[in-house]
């Protein structure tokens, strides 16, 4: 998966990297990687009060090229569920267990999930459509991938 490091540039810094496209998944299951994760502060909301906010980049790649999903988790008690969710399926908590978050562990684990097709409208008033998370699969509950076998009729 993807392992570019992501900073701030400089006015006077020197850029190489053509522009990519922006890739839509259609709604599926994936395997994906966590390549980044960074602290943040949730503001508060009607549904949700201030709180603090993990967002992770979750790196998925496809046929069609590498897909990079940013996810929020927010750090409160309403949303527990969803944190033991994201920690079930990159193998940190097992089922029924109290876990303590470990964030150092975060980068660079994977899972698997699945994604939605979420439609928004941008400022200018005109559609835009996004990847964005539906479900985490606990890791636990994955089955080990086996050799698939195909039959082809004249192929040995």
């Amino acid at each position: 998966m993807s392992d570019v490091a992501e900073r701030a540039l400089g006015w006077d810094d020197e850029i190489e990297r053509d522009s990519s496209d922006f890739i839509l998944l259609p709604e599926s299951d994936y395997d994906f990687e966590v390549a980044e994760f960074e602290r943040a502060r949730h503001n508060g909301s009607a549904n949700l009060p201030a709180c603090n906010k993990a967002i992770v980049t979750l790196v998925i790649d496809t046929p069609e090229g590498t897909c990079r999903i940013k996810h929020n988790i927010f750090l409160h008690t309403k949303t527990e569920g969803l944190i033991s969710a994201f920690f079930s399926a990159i193998g940190q908590k097992k089922k029924g267990e109290k876990l303590q978050m470990n964030w150092r562990a975060v980068v660079g684990a994977t899972g698997r999930c699945k994604l939605g097709v979420r439609t928004w409208q941008n400022q200018e008033g005109e559609d835009r459509q996004s990847n964005e998370v539906k479900k985490f699969y606990p890791k636990e509950d994955r089955a080990p991938s086996s050799p698939s076998t195909t039959f082809t009729a004249g192929k040995f």
